[in-house]
């Protein structure tokens, strides 16, 4: 007979059981509550999102792994298969995937984790390889914001995003350039390299990113974004071989946003906020054009530098913006029997023989056979934006300052300082929304050279040594087409134009845009390579391509693009009644694999 203690306490640890169990399946059945309850919410955020920018509501949306449809009940967790006519196949669901804690803190991280997707990715999960946009992150960026978290360190989410590329590149005209083209450097009829060609297979344009997001609390976010790709060239770095190119820093930045009062902050390196964007200004939204060669095409403006960014938004349809960018000047190299800089070590004003120092080779960290000018603040960029259903608009002013050092002959030395600067304006319209936007730029000033790709000059110098920056002015528009799901196409034009700063002195012009200058040699072939002293004037380039989307599943995408430009590049007319033109014409075949897609 079992003594009567012994049986009560069994009866205790069986009814204990029953109530951890119970417990814990009514926490299980909540929590599942819950997160049903939040995907309908999503859900209809999404559709919120699309009725705002005009976008339909048939296609599925991905969440967490499972496809949804607008206004349905989650339809099943597939695990693979393939996107055609807007349909897309959930990829396995590996947000669950943890590191080092749980997958969130608590349900208002997991909100906010959620919010977040909505807050720093505007654009809606589509197709998971989109080409509808006027700028696809499939091709202009690397997509990782409309990619679910790989896993999650804490409260952390990890995306992964990037590509493998191979480009194929031939220039009817030899640069001797990687798959970035130096628009600027078509040579004259005078150099053997403007009468042959060159064929430049490269994978420099590989890319990967990676971005972090986090949730202090469900209004605010945290991000960190790093993207880099194979453009660095190492001094030892050849092509004989081994293709030994070096990864470099593309983007690097932290960002701090807070929905609840429409405050973003920037910090690293990223898009200057002279870039266009498609809608809003936040990062990651660059109104790039779907081009392949890495230094775009001549008339987009842009640079990629460290900066601190400051964003206010109204309803998120009015922005407002102020960023703090790295500054460098594009001094304009001069050459001639009576140029504006002698080219000695301590360069000198031929004119006046005023020794200036304006630059200095990098040390530290920096690369020791650059030159890197003389800053005395940052380029400062004011910009407003619009956000409609039918088009987003930009406006915009850019400051910048210039210094020097000079002295003059038996002088004392003086710091020498100048300011320039432009104002710009950027618009996207969805002329046919879905199938055909319309995408245009401008900036017009002075000393703003360095802001467009052909990298015509930003100043040259003063009598007394003062730089003189360089008016100018860069422009593009485009047509971006969609005309089946799979394919897109694209035309661009562009132009970039130097004016002239110049001065009389001696009998002798100097500066930039002088037109006493002995210019026919440009024109008389040498082998050698004649001396040619022509000042550019004008960057003019026309750009077609298009972009085949192959194959997609879930083992990735693969896509396909062609590509064709042609240059003008005109320079000023010299004494002699010469007027040096060249031109010359690009063509690229690239293949990519997405992985991530």
């Amino acid at each position: 007979m079992r003594r009567p203690g012994l049986l009560l306490g069994g009866l205790a640890v069986m009814l204990g059981g029953m109530i951890v169990s119970s417990s814990a399946h009514a926490d299980d059945m909540a929590e599942i509550r819950a997160l049903h309850a939040e995907m309908r919410r999503l859900e209809a955020k999404v559709e919120q999102l699309e009725s705002r920018h005009g976008m339909t509501h048939d296609s599925p949306h991905v969440l967490a792994g499972r496809t949804l449809r607008s206004g349905g009940r989650p339809s099943g967790g597939g695990t693979s298969g393939s996107s055609t006519m807007g349909q897309i196949t959930a990829m396995p669901d590996l947000s669950r995937l943890t590191i080092g804690g749980p997958t969130l803190s608590d349900d208002a991280q997991a909100a906010a984790a959620a919010e977040n997707t909505m807050t720093e990715s505007i654009v809606p999960t589509q197709p998971r390889l989109d080409l509808d946009s006027s700028s696809p992150l499939a091709i202009t960026q690397t997509g990782v914001d409309s990619l679910p978290p790989i896993f999650r360190i804490g409260g952390v989410s990890v995306r992964l995003g990037g590509f493998i590329d191979f480009s194929n590149i031939y220039r009817s005209k030899n640069l001797t350039s990687g798959p970035a083209t130096s628009w600027g450097s078509f040579p004259y009829a005078n150099s053997p390299n403007a009468h042959t060609g060159e064929y430049r297979p490269s994978a420099q344009l590989t890319r990967l990113s990676v971005l972090l997001q986090g949730s202090p609390t469900k209004d605010e976010t945290l991000s960190g974004y790093i993207e880099t790709d194979f453009g660095g060239a190492a001094g030892t770095a050849n092509s004989y071989q081994t293709n030994s190119y070096t990864p470099r820093i593309r983007q690097a930045y932290m960002t701090y946003s807070n929905t609840k009062w429409g405050f973003h902050v920037l910090a690293g390196q990223a898009w200057s906020l002279t870039t266009g964007y498609t809608q809003g200004l936040l990062s990651r939204h660059e109104q790039l054009p779907p081009v392949v060669d890495n230094n775009q095409i001549p008339g987009i403006v842009f640079t990629r530098v460290p900066q601190i960014r400051f964003i206010k938004d109204f309803g998120r349809k009015w922005w407002l913006g102020l960023s703090l960018e790295a500054p460098q000047v594009a001094y304009a190299a001069n050459g001639g029997s009576h140029a504006m800089l002698t080219g000695s070590s301590d360069d000198t004003i031929a004119s006046s023989g005023t020794t200036l120092l304006y630059s200095n080779a990098g040390s530290g960290m920096l690369n020791p056979n650059a030159k890197y000018s003389m800053d005395v603040a940052p380029d400062i960029v004011l910009k407003g934006a619009l956000d409609t259903k039918p088009a987003h608009y930009e406006i915009y002013g850019l400051a910048r300052w210039f210094k020097a050092m000079a002295q003059a002959p038996n002088g004392p030395i003086r710091e020498r300082v100048s300011f320039a600067g432009g104002v710009g304006g950027d618009v996207t319209v969805h002329v046919i929304p879905r199938y055909l936007q319309f995408t245009g730029n401008v900036l017009a000033g002075e000393g703003i050279g360095r802001y467009g790709p052909g990298m015509l000059p930003d100043a040259t110098f003063k009598a007394n040594g003062t730089p003189a920056p360089i008016p100018e002015i860069i422009g593009s528009m485009g047509l971006i087409g969609h005309p089946t799901p799979n394919l897109l196409v694209y035309l661009y034009g562009g132009v970039e134009s130097a004016g002239r700063r110049t001065y009389t002195a001696n009998g002798y012009q100097y500066g930039y845009g002088v037109n006493d200058l002995a210019l026919s040699s440009c024109n008389v072939e040498q082998i050698s390579g004649g001396s040619c002293d022509a000042q550019t004037h004008t960057l003019a380039d026309l750009t077609v391509g298009g972009w085949w989307h192959v194959l997609q599943g879930g083992y990735g995408a693969v896509m396909s693009g062609v590509q064709y430009t042609y240059l003008r590049k005109l320079a000023y007319k010299g004494g002699d009644g010469a007027s040096p033109t060249t031109g010359g014409n690009t063509i690229y075949v690239t293949f990519r694999y997405l992985p991530f897609q």
